[in-house]
């Protein structure tokens, strides 16, 4: 993730994350992304079930297969409280489709485990958002790829905005910090400046605008990425909308998810218009460190297989029925994993010889194999000129 708000408009400075001792366990959850232990943000895909038919889904959710039981479900969380996860994302699917969801929320808060969910809106009543305000749940990210039309034509059902929208006002009624997320593509580019229109109007205080990944149902996607200079032009147009924002006195969160090209492109913007926090942010884009692919974020599917990330779910590390996520998430004899884990090491072409390795740490696994068909290739959604990369 790169903070828009957190880098270029100044809301986090280089001291923050310092402040206390970049520990997963002990950082607020807006410098999480700092932290120097990189102990895994979890997601768990409770369930493959789903009501809606996204385009884009990388789960390719819909069908309903095996899931973890409960008592598996609850193991599972214990050994994430052990491990010292700081967050478990209960995505999908749809995670609101399963029923013991309150059980495994109320085990992960007691356990003080951040827990938020990844959800389409569209099931939050009134009763289910207080139900979450009660568990303590920390965040609902509610995808939206556009107002009405084009939401709804991503999401292959009519009437999904509409529903969304109904859930995100019953969440942030109960005081639930509620966020947007956007998968960027040729289609619902132009869409940007609505949805900005739309945080403002409704007071919403959080997105973050995914970069596409060919990877699930996705794939049949790849042609509709955005052009390098349509993925600049956007992410000028972020910078300059949430600065707008934030000048307004409006306490919003915007962050770009999925390309670490991001990173140096803000800082370079910044550098250009001798910006004096530049090398304020450069500082923070190290501390990040780049990708965490197999590293500070993991995946557990809903048959307890674990991924290097949630996006790419051909490559299984093991599964928690057999061994506890720990021992499997920091197996040495795992060699694909460890070489995730020092992937600056591996990385081919442009990334390899690319100043900006040790920012970005290069960039999209799962997007560059779908590509190339190499873990270790180029990421072709990079989209800084070799001028800016040597």
């Amino acid at each position: 993730m790169i903070g828009i708000s957190k880098l270029y408009c100044g809301t986090v400075e280089a001291s923050d994350p310092l402040r206390y001792g970049r520990a997963s366990k002990e950082l607020p959850s807006h410098l999480l992304q700092f932290s120097q232990d990189k102990k895994p943000v979890v997601v768990w895909n409770t369930t493959s079930a789903c009501n809606l038919k996204c385009v884009h889904c990388y789960a390719s959710a819909g069908k309903v297969s095996v899931e973890l039981d409960t008592k598996q479900g609850l193991e599972f969380i214990e050994n994430l409280k052990d491990y010292g996860s700081p967050v478990i994302l209960f995505s999908g699917g749809e995670p609101l489709m399963r029923k013991d969801l309150p059980k495994l929320i109320d085990a992960a808060v007691k356990r003080e485990i951040r827990a938020v969910i990844s959800t389409n809106g569209t099931l939050i009543t009134k009763d289910t958002a207080m139900e979450l305000c009660d568990l303590g749940l920390s965040y609902i990210g509610v995808s939206l790829d556009g107002l009405e039309k084009i939401n709804d034509a991503f999401r292959g059902v009519d009437g999904a905005f509409k529903a969304a929208m109904k859930g995100i006002y019953h969440a942030m009624h109960q005081g639930i910090k509620v966020g947007l997320r956007f998968t960027m593509n040729k289609g619902n580019v132009a869409e940007i400046p609505k949805i900005f229109d739309l945080m403002r109007h409704e007071g919403i205080p959080r997105i973050c605008f995914y970069h596409l990944v060919y990877t699930g149902r996705a794939k049949e996607l790849m042609e509709e990425d955005l052009t390098h200079e349509q993925t600049r032009e956007t992410l000028d147009l972020i910078m300059d909308r949430t600065k707008e924002m934030i000048d307004a006195g409006e306490n919003v969160e915007v962050l770009t998810v999925d390309n670490h090209a991001d990173g140096p492109y803000v800082y370079l913007r910044m550098k250009k218009d001798k910006d004096p926090r530049a090398d304020n942010v450069l500082e923070l884009l190290k501390m990040n460190g780049g990708n965490s692919t197999g590293l500070g974020i993991g995946c557990v599917n809903w048959d307890g297989d674990v991924h290097p990330d949630q996006f790419w779910r051909h490559h299984v590390l093991g599964n928690i029925t057999k061994r506890p996520f720990s021992e499997i998430w920091d197996d040495p004899d795992n060699e694909f994993l460890q070489m995730l884990k020092n992937k600056k090491n591996h990385v081919k072409g442009r990334c390899r010889s690319c100043r900006w390795l040790d920012v970005c740490a290069g960039n999209f696994r799962a997007r560059a194999e779908a590509a190339t068909d190499d873990p270790w290739g180029e990421d072709p959604a990079c989209y800084l000129s070799d001028e800016e990369i040597s």
